[in-house]
């Protein structure tokens, strides 16, 4: 099969925006007249044992769950038979869409299953829609859902507004034929991006594996090595190993200039530290003030100490302030001590664990690494002019891993945007599928 564009003659105007010009024999209707639209339900969390499970029973769609490929069949959490007495179980062959928050995720399923109220099930009445072309006309309309939802910080599509969204109606033969090049199309597609999902992880993981090697073990491979059993298994035996604490003070120096008048520094677990001038769009609470914030220099190592566990913590290029929650440690001679070289040591796996283990709290998301125990982690200590060699090589190698990584996220970007426009261009009838 394949999809042809239709002759400026086949078409006429639908004299709706978002849908355009459709085939002369298609016609258009709103959701409300060819579906039933039912919001889910979450059965009262006071009885989990009784009404959920983590191994069988009726799926309970979430969120998460949605924007597959795929068939939803599996979850992490399924209703028993006493769950779904109380909750809502949707018939086989339901389209689900995301409207509160993630506004217009889509998924399907061929069985039964249920969802939470975060979404709303779309019933197809067979008459006039299949219910696989429904799941990709879904698709379709998601900027019409964004469009229609209310709400400034949490945006919502209730039904009523979900309803009147308009709908293409070709006849259901054709329809069927969509579906299938659509399945056959998507299929090639998402495979390749799989594929290249699969590759960014490996470079990742190279890239892990790259920085541990040459900051635990350096440069020469032909170096003697010595056995320790501490978070790394062993460093060159001519270098030193000594705790943080005879390498890096706290530095506790704080600001009472204007919030309007200060360089605001942030940390992140995925980037390290970064201005806020550089990020273009902040999440979480924005400062009102930025009085008592600590200050930050260039070389300074900025750390979480409740996400350090999870590689928040990295060197400062700038100077500025951040968060009087996090600890700011200076250099205690910069002559000896290279920062680029520590960053790339404490954003290691292995060193993140090692704060874990050092650390404590009631819970994960609440364990906290203090300065006493950060302070107490032994490290390797190389020369300082091998600690600079190796941040060099460290410099030019992550940015030839990270540049593939982004080779492979442009590739997914195109291919994301190029199925996207392939399904509105066929279920809006722009493109003619050809058996």
């Amino acid at each position: 099969m394949k999809a042809v564009m239709r002759d400026e003659r086949e078409m006429k105007d639908s004299g709706i925006d978002w849908i355009g010009k459709i085939p002369n024999c298609w016609r258009t209707s709103r959701l409300k007249d060819i579906s039933e639209i039912q919001t889910g339900s979450t059965p009262d969390k006071k009885f989990q044992a009784e009404y959920y499970s983590r191994e069988n029973g009726v799926p309970w769609i979430k969120a998460e769950n949605l924007g597959m490929p795929n068939p939803i069949c599996t979850t992490k959490e399924y209703l028993t038979k006493n769950g779904c007495d109380v909750g809502r179980v949707f018939p086989a062959n339901t389209v689900y869409v995301c409207c509160i928050a993630s506004i217009g995720k889509v998924g399907y399923s061929t069985i039964p299953c249920s969802c939470n109220q975060q979404i709303n099930g779309i019933l197809f009445d067979n008459k006039y829609i299949d219910y696989k072309f429904g799941y990709y006309l879904s698709i379709a309309q998601e900027e019409e859902y964004i469009l229609r939802a209310s709400g400034n910080v949490l945006k919502i599509l209730n039904t009523q507004q979900q309803s009147y969204i308009p709908c293409v109606i070709p006849l259901l033969n054709e329809q069927q034929l969509i579906a299938h090049y659509l399945d056959d199309r998507c299929f090639k597609i998402d495979a390749i991006i799989a594929e290249a999902k699969a590759s960014i992880e490996e470079y990742k993981e190279l890239k892990q594996a790259v920085i541990y090697e040459a900051v635990t073990k350096g440069l020469d491979k032909n170096v003697e090595m010595k056995t320790y059993n501490d978070w790394f298994d062993m460093c060159p035996a001519n270098w030193k190993y000594e705790q943080i604490r005879y390498l890096y003070e706290l530095r506790d120096e704080r600001n009472f200039d204007p919030l309007s008048e200060v360089n605001l520094i942030s940390l992140y677990t995925d980037r390290g530290v970064m201005q806020h001038s550089d990020i273009e769009k902040t999440s979480g609470n924005k400062a009102v003030t930025a009085d008592g914030y600590k200050k930050v220099y260039p070389e300074d190592i900025v750390v979480n100490i409740i996400l350090c566990w999870m590689g928040a913590m990295g060197r400062s290029e700038y100077q500025g302030v951040t968060s009087p929650a996090y600890d700011v440690y200076k250099p205690i001679e910069e002559s000896v001590i290279c920062s680029r070289y520590y960053h790339y040591l404490f954003r290691t796996e292995r060193f993140s664990k090692k704060c874990y283990t050092v650390g404590r709290g009631i819970m994960m998301m609440r364990w906290r690494t203090y300065s006493s125990q950060f302070k107490a982690i032994k490290v390797p200590v190389p020369m300082y002019k091998e600690q600079v060699e190796i941040a060099n090589y460290l410099d030019t190698r992550t940015k030839q891993i990270d540049n593939l990584v982004e080779e492979k996220q442009s590739l997914i970007a195109d291919l994301e945007s190029y199925k996207k426009s392939l399904i509105y261009e066929v279920v809006t009838g722009k493109r003619k599928v050809v058996a």
